[in-house]
């Protein structure tokens, strides 16, 4: 969420930034200007009344002790009248600050300057990339029937048990998962982060703060009798680990990761783009968070676009890193970079990881402050994630590009996690 101090003192900048998103800014920044002047005249007539109220309630005692019994009632009935007048004036102000705070976050966060201009995917540019494109065999084929050669996932029996995009993971299909997973926190941990293994279920309040409500309601698995709502990303359960919190500058940068599974109900368009592994209703995801010093947020940004890549280059996947335009980008990023990872068999890139910079967006909405040492004043952290990585596409691609006529080669560095250098 933008601060009002952003917004009232760089309107015209506020809305040409928002303009880059693509979001016409100009009304509801002029709405939200409107709501807090309403809001500070209702304020400063609040604070009148009650400082009047308190002059009025020195003055009974002495008129009454002064015999002025008269003036003395005439005058508790005037605190009288202006406590009814607070009540309303109180009511008018919660109203008020609740209609400004429902504006307010339908704010997208604005984008760093270093963010392209464009419309879409094919607008965002590319930053840098690695690896061989495999040249497969004749009759090489497609993930989703290579899960169906060798059995090891299953996507008719996900149907039978719960519907699409919730496929079941067999035999050395279910190993390579796990193998994935317990490498990705691996090479986390080392990294410095610490894991944590959070609930799959959040509160509003955890998803209001990471900004997935109630921009992407409708995206989400909503449990309606106990009002919780399934993660669509660790990013919501641990982000929202310091909401509330001060912290002091000593303690950034804090870093955490989490594996969960990640349920999302919007799960693509369909055709053949969706096929297999591509887009999935539940799907396995180690994610990466940080909280660090507003000076100090975009070195940390390429510092985790550096260890994503470093993850890719170890699976030995040909990768491409992308700067997102503003078109592309989500509500609540300032700066985006997506990794892609190369699909052989299909002959096509697919997405595996998003790393963002939120800047203060996340931690204004969370009350997530800091202080500096010897510094009364608080200060709005900031905040970082990317999925390290996203598991769907990362197998999708793992089987598709090391097939060869006799099985399914798996990389050299999950062979230890997985117990078996080849699916066959």
């Amino acid at each position: 969420m933008l601060t009002l101090k952003v917004i009232r003192e760089n309107k015209d900048f506020v809305i040409e930034r928002l303009a880059v998103k693509h979001f016409d800014g100009k009304e509801i920044i002029e709405k939200v200007i409107t709501l807090d002047d309403e809001r500070k005249a209702i304020q400063l007539q609040l604070d009148n009344n009650l400082a009047e109220q308190n002059s009025i309630a020195k003055q009974i005692g002495k008129l009454f002790s002064e015999g002025k019994a008269e003036e003395a009632n005439s005058a508790k009935q005037k605190t009288a009248d202006l406590k009814e007048q607070s009540k309303v004036l109180s009511q008018k102000l919660s109203e008020t600050e609740k209609e400004l705070n429902v504006t307010l976050v339908k704010v997208p966060n604005l984008p760093h300057k270093s963010v392209p201009l464009g419309h879409g995917a094919n607008d965002n540019v590319e930053v840098r990339g690695g690896g061989a494109i495999p040249k497969l065999h004749e009759g090489a084929q497609p993930h989703w029937e290579l899960t169906k050669k060798y059995d090891i996932i299953d996507f008719e029996l996900g149907v039978k048990l719960t519907g699409a995009g919730f496929p079941v993971y067999k035999g050395k299909g279910a190993k390579l998962q796990r193998a994935l997973i317990n490498f990705f926190l691996e090479e986390n941990t080392n990294a410095g982060y610490l894991e944590i293994q959070p609930p799959l279920m959040v509160n509003e309040d955890s998803g209001y703060g990471t900004g997935q409500l109630p921009d992407k309601d409708s995206q989400m698995y909503h449990v309606g009798l106990d009002n919780f709502y399934l993660i669509p990303t660790a990013e919501v359960p641990v982000t929202n680990i310091y909401r509330d919190v001060l912290l002091n500058a000593s303690q950034f940068p804090i870093k955490m990761t989490a594996y969960t599974p990640c349920f999302r109900r919007e799960a693509g368009s369909y055709g053949k783009d969706v096929r297999g592994l591509n887009r999935l209703h539940q799907f396995d995801k180690v994610e990466i968070v940080q909280f660090q010093h507003p000076d100090k947020s975009y070195d940390t940004l390429e510092e985790m676009v550096s260890h994503v890549e470093g993850l890719l280059k170890k699976l030995e996947l040909p990768y491409r890193i992308l700067r997102l335009c503003g078109g592309d980008m989500s509500f609540t990023s300032a700066l985006t970079y997506d990794f892609e990872v190369y699909s052989a068999a299909q002959q096509k890139w697919l997405e595996v990881s998003s790393t963002s910079n939120f800047e203060s967006f996340q931690a204004n909405r969370m009350m997530l402050r800091f202080k500096e040492e010897g510094d009364k004043k608080t200060q709005i952290a900031h905040t970082l994630n990317g999925s390290a990585l996203a598991l769907p596409r990362i197998v999708a691609s793992i089987l598709e590009n090391n097939q060869i006529p006799e099985g399914i080669r798996i990389p050299k560095v999950l062979q230890k996690f997985c117990g078996f250098e080849m699916i066959d």
